[in-house]
């Protein structure tokens, strides 16, 4: 077939995730006539047109499309190519858009057959077994790492957009399927105190213990890896700079919990971590699992919550609906989701995630002689600030005359971002941004006691165009109330891992001359 632009874009709404069906008034509905003429392939034949040489092939609810010509002219081909060869339904699914049966319109135009009978019910048969079968919906503007288990980044100018994250665009990090908990049979489990083990309901911790709320930002330790990937490849999901957001979180605090369960004086004395374990699991029945220090987990100042409230409403099941923990100033592995166990005890967590992940080594460690129990388990992050907009690539209006630069800077341990430096040539000259702790136009976050500052800062600087310059390197950097601050370039902090990432955010952008 021959399909105008306009058909051609509204399926790009479906196929590339964009959330928008484009051109979405001049597209016409057509009726396409069903036939019984189409012809018959199997799954095997379909799976051999996965590239634009041997053409691009789909199935849809049965139903066959070579979407080749869509493919080569539109430029979001190569995600598009992620489901080449087999089924569109966990396309269909996780990039919804509100007028699908329109879109279902433009899509029949591709359809050159059917799926045989027997494929289509093997294609049943693997989505009830897969784990990830049951995963929740997630917005469209999520720029996914890795799509089973879920892992996801909002474009970063949404997060200056709004000083609290809202929780569809809260970045997402899953190591496991996301389980499916029903909350009125939900159990926590608390072990290794003098008590014995307290069991408790999801009633039992909003009724029996006072409800705390704390607004906390959480960073995965892999945030700006994709910075490392650049001087030289790491092992890791290459994430951008989004892999943090900060929100509001309601629940029990656990060291209240821990006290009712038989904590005291005594325990101190022998114990020295406390453990979590997750309702997320694999294959073989292994559960996500990490630990903290006991001294930040039964501090009044630790502010540690069992959070079953996320921007006042119920966790989303992303988030670890109906308990996970919430360990401020602590990297985001720790903050354990779906939370099952909690475990008083001398040790760290056995878990893979605490003893062989999430550390940091020299540059100069490879695989070949990496020895993970030799390096501390992350718990506190680094000074961090990255610039949200301009975009990297963007083009700046010099008919402007200046440019406004916006972004975000927090510290981990409670440590308060006290000033982000920013420059626009390179690091040459410098000012100082301003910093915010609310939305425009809200009154701001009343300031943090002494090593409580759990929440990131916004900050923004408007400033003249260097005259004459044809780009702009934009640099930003921190400094907490400690003055630790960002360390220049990414060589000297590269690990093997791509963990820590926190060196000045650089963004070039080109500067265009007035008509």
């Amino acid at each position: 077939h021959t399909h105008s632009p306009s058909w051609r874009y509204g399926l790009a709404g479906l196929l590339a995730g964009t959330g928008v069906v484009l051109a979405y008034d001049t597209v016409r509905v057509q009726t396409i006539e069903k036939t019984s003429s189409l012809p018959i392939f199997s799954q095997e034949e379909v799976t051999k047109h996965r590239s634009l040489q041997d053409g691009v092939w789909v199935t849809y609810k049965g139903g066959v499309y070579d979407i080749t010509e869509f493919v080569a002219m539109h430029p979001g081909g190569d995600k598009i190519l992620l489901a080449a060869g087999g089924a569109l339904e966990p396309f269909w699914a996780l990039y919804a858009v509100h007028k699908q049966e329109h879109v279902l319109e433009i899509l029949s135009e591709y359809k050159v057959g059917e799926l045989s009978a027997e494929d289509v019910k093997k294609q049943q048969a693997v989505k009830s077994s897969d784990p990830y079968s049951s995963d929740p919906e997630r917005h469209p503007v999520l720029h996914i790492n890795n799509l089973k288990p879920f892992n996801a980044e909002p474009p970063p100018e949404i997060l200056s957009d709004s000083y609290i994250t809202p929780s569809a665009f809260f970045f997402k990090r899953n190591h496991l399927p996301v389980p499916k908990v029903d909350p009125a049979s939900y159990q926590l489990s608390v072990e290794g105190l003098p008590g014995g083990v307290l069991t408790l309901s999801l009633e039992d911790l909003k009724t029996k213990f006072s409800k705390h709320t704390v607004t906390a930002t959480l960073q995965c330790a892999g945030n700006r890896r994709s910075e490392m990937n650049k001087v030289k490849q790491v092992k890791g999901l290459n994430w951008g700079i989004a892999a943090i957001s900060n929100a509001t979180w309601s629940g029990a605090k656990l060291r209240d919990v821990l006290l009712a369960a038989g904590y005291g004086p005594d325990v101190a004395k022998w114990a020295c971590h406390v453990q979590f374990e997750g309702l997320d699991k694999d294959v073989t029945g292994t559960t996500y699992g990490a630990s903290i220090p006991l001294k930040k987990a039964v501090s009044e100042e630790g502010d540690v919550l069992l959070a079953y409230e996320m921007n006042g409403e119920e966790l989303p099941a992303d988030h670890g609906f109906p308990l996970r923990v919430v360990v401020p100033g602590t990297v985001g592995a720790r903050n354990v989701k779906w939370l099952g166990k909690i475990i008083v005890s001398t040790e760290e967590s056995s878990s893979h995630w605490q003893q062989n992940d999430y550390k940091g080594f020299s540059p100069g460690t490879d695989w070949d002689t990496v020895d993970f129990k030799s390096a501390p388990a992350i718990q506190e992050l680094p000074i961090q600030s990255a610039v949200t907009t301009p975009a990297d690539g963007a083009v700046v209006d010099r008919s402007a005359e200046e440019v406004t630069v916006k972004g975000y800077a927090w510290s981990g341990g409670g440590r308060e971002v006290v000033r982000v430096d920013v420059s626009l040539d390179g690091g040459k000259t410098w000012q100082v941004a301003q910093l915010r702790t609310s939305d425009k136009g809200q009154a701001p976050e009343p300031s943090p006691p002494p090593g409580q500052a759990w929440a990131w800062k916004l900050w923004e600087v408007t400033a003249p165009l260097p005259a004459e310059a044809q780009e702009l390197e934009i640099v930003c950097k921190a400094v907490d109330n400690s003055y630790n601050m960002q360390p220049d370039t990414v060589p000297p902090i590269w690990n093997l891992r791509g963990v820590l990432s926190n060196a000045w955010h650089r963004v070039k952008s080109g500067c265009l001359a007035p008509m």
